[in-house]
């Protein structure tokens, strides 16, 4: 626990340099506030875009600006206060991901005490993130104009609830998998506005970067915290006392951090929602994977599966158009414009469907083929946490060293020889020749992916696109799992059935699959994704708004966004 007091070391004398908050004109009434130095800058016909060497002296307006911007008081003013918050935001990530986690590493345990068939499993593994991965784009815009912290508490309160009531329905299957996939809206309230409540709660420097880094790590050391309660719980137990356990975790964090944090003023509390948008992208995203998931069970020679699919395609028309039509779009249609970033958006999503496809087979070669345990399963994922910490440093390390395609590529090349190696894995064989290598080069393939992604996305579109892009990447990652498993669970079906109900046959047939979709994604990020070289000094003109009286527009809140060297005062 020597992060407690480093942690504690570097908040105390970071907020030392920011005391002087007190006496800022942020604060000051003899000082004008942004707003008015805003419309001053618009009565002289020019916005304040200055891009000056270091050795020149700055001007003075320039050099007020920028004590606002850095010496506006942060929400938490106590180091104790601000280290106990970033503490518990960390932990309320790892909360959620030990609920998501066990429908992998319970789900076909789960399906066997209900009684229904072996390809329903899949379900149980997929409904999280289903519902995960489709709302977290929406919850991130909400957060900004409703509060991240009202967010995040909120996520969190449902999460528990959903969590808690899953004890009681755990003998009915569909009701088991329906609360599922409502605690999994929690989770994607909780995902992106913990990670803004982070950089808000901590000012630019170490103390945030390494927050940051522990909120990362969160995520594989939650999943083999839940495959460990459950299987060490399911030893004794039944493993509905979980859940229990798991809602008692979660209020054992949420109550102590909606005590302690305090709201912060949003960046864009009269923003616009596109509710219609959200409401057409969302439901063509779930329609679409549950048909992929539910065709496993039922077949597609179901007419309402047909009918399903047909309906998702529709509304993701409609929302195409929609997006196109509305002047305040929730992902603006020109941001797949930007150099390589359709592109990317596909390798990514393959990866990531590649990575819920090796996960799954992964378990269930262990659990159904050899017969381990839950808890022995988690004990042989020891190696992922260690690497997937590892990981996460080895891709900040690499950022300043390496194209990030190539860091992309990287990742791809590590899910794929994971998965061809659990794909040509023999019935009878050692742990250490095949399990342990693959779980190794599993590890590396989640934190390279969406760390060269992020890369990739935030250099290649423009800077009021910034937002939207990292959520979109973000999406992709839970949604491609869920989405993954889908299309890996029907081909082990079709085959399955094609060659007699052989389940090896199967479980290989759905690996190489993920095989193939990994070659995809290689030679799609070799061939057509690019890092896109930025030698600017600022943002280009184009990239700024016209500043306009808050009278003429109606806004009633301005901001101050910083470019490289530039400053710029804007009223939204």
């Amino acid at each position: 626990m020597a992060l407690i007091p480093a942690l504690h070391h570097e908040l105390s004398s970071q907020l030392k340099v920011s005391e002087p908050a007190a006496t800022n004109p942020f604060n000051t009434p003899t000082e004008p506030p942004l707003a008015d130095l805003s419309t001053r800058n618009t009565n002289q016909g020019q916005l304040q875009n200055t891009s000056s060497p270091p050795t020149e002296t700055p001007e003075p307006e320039l050099e007020l600006a920028q004590q606002v911007f850095e010496r506006a008081p942060l929400p938490e003013s106590s180091p104790s206060r601000q280290l106990t918050v970033t503490i518990l935001i960390v932990l309320s990530n790892l909360v959620q991901m030990i609920v998501n986690f066990a429908g992998i590493a319970g789900g076909r345990t789960f399906s066997q005490s209900m009684h229904v068939k072996e390809s329903y499993a899949s379900w149980i593994a997929a409904s999280y993130g289903l519902t995960q991965g489709t709302f977290v784009l929406a919850s991130g815009r909400l957060g900004d104009v409703y509060g991240h912290r009202k967010l995040l508490l909120g996520g969190g309160a449902w999460l528990i609830l959903c969590t808690f009531l899953s004890t009681f329905v755990y003998d009915n299957f569909f009701a088991f998998v329906t609360m599922r996939a409502l605690a999994g809206i929690g989770g994607a309230c909780i995902m992106p506005n913990a990670v803004a409540m982070v950089t808000i709660t901590n000012p630019p420097g170490r103390v945030r970067n390494l927050s940051l880094g522990f909120f990362a790590a969160s995520a594989p050391v939650g999943g083999w915290v839940s495959a460990v309660l459950l299987g060490g719980l399911m030893e004794g137990v039944h493993w509905r006392w979980f859940f229990v356990l798991v809602a008692g975790l979660g209020a054992a964090t949420f109550i102590p951090l909606w005590l302690l944090s305090r709201d912060e003023v949003t960046s864009a509390r009269n923003g616009t929602i596109d509710w219609i948008g959200a409401i057409l992208g969302t439901s063509s995203l779930i329609i679409f994977n549950f048909v992929w998931n539910q065709a496993p069970s039922v077949g597609w020679s179901t007419p309402y599966e047909i009918a399903l699919l047909l309906t998702s395609i529709i509304l993701f028309t409609l929302f195409i158009i929609w997006e196109h039509k509305t002047p305040h779009p929730i992902i603006p249609p020109s941001i797949f414009k930007a150099p390589s970033f359709a592109i990317l958006i596909l390798v990514i999503l393959l990866d990531y469907m590649a990575v819920g496809t090796v996960l799954w087979y992964q378990i269930l070669w262990l659990q159904e083929v050899w017969h381990w345990s839950t808890l022995q399963f988690a004990i042989a994922w020891i190696p992922f946490v260690i690497c997937g910490t590892i990981a996460a440093c080895l891709a900040a390390w690499l950022i300043p060293r390496l194209a990030a395609q190539y860091i992309l590529a990287l990742g791809t090349v590590t899910v794929l020889l994971s998965t061809i190696l659990m794909a040509t894995l023999p019935q009878k064989q050692s742990y250490w020749v095949q399990v342990f290598p693959s779980v190794v080069l599993f590890a590396f393939c989640p934190d390279l992916v969406y760390t060269a992604g992020q890369i990739i996305a935030s250099n290649s579109v423009r800077r009021h696109q910034q937002g939207v892009a990292g959520s979109i990447v973000g999406t992709l990652n839970l949604y491609g799992n869920s989405l993954g498993l889908g299309f890996a669970s029907t081909v082990e079906g079709e085959v399955r059935e094609r060659f007699g109900g052989d389940r090896i046959r199967g479980y290989r047939a759905a690996l190489w699959f993920g095989v193939a979709i990994c070659v995809v994604a290689l030679l799609l990020d070799l061939g057509f994704v690019r890092r896109v070289k930025d030698e600017r000094e600022g943002w280009d003109g184009d990239e700024f708004v016209e500043v306009e009286l808050a009278a003429t527009t109606g806004a009633q809140v301005s901001r101050l966004e910083m470019g490289q060297g530039q400053v710029v005062q804007r009223i939204d």
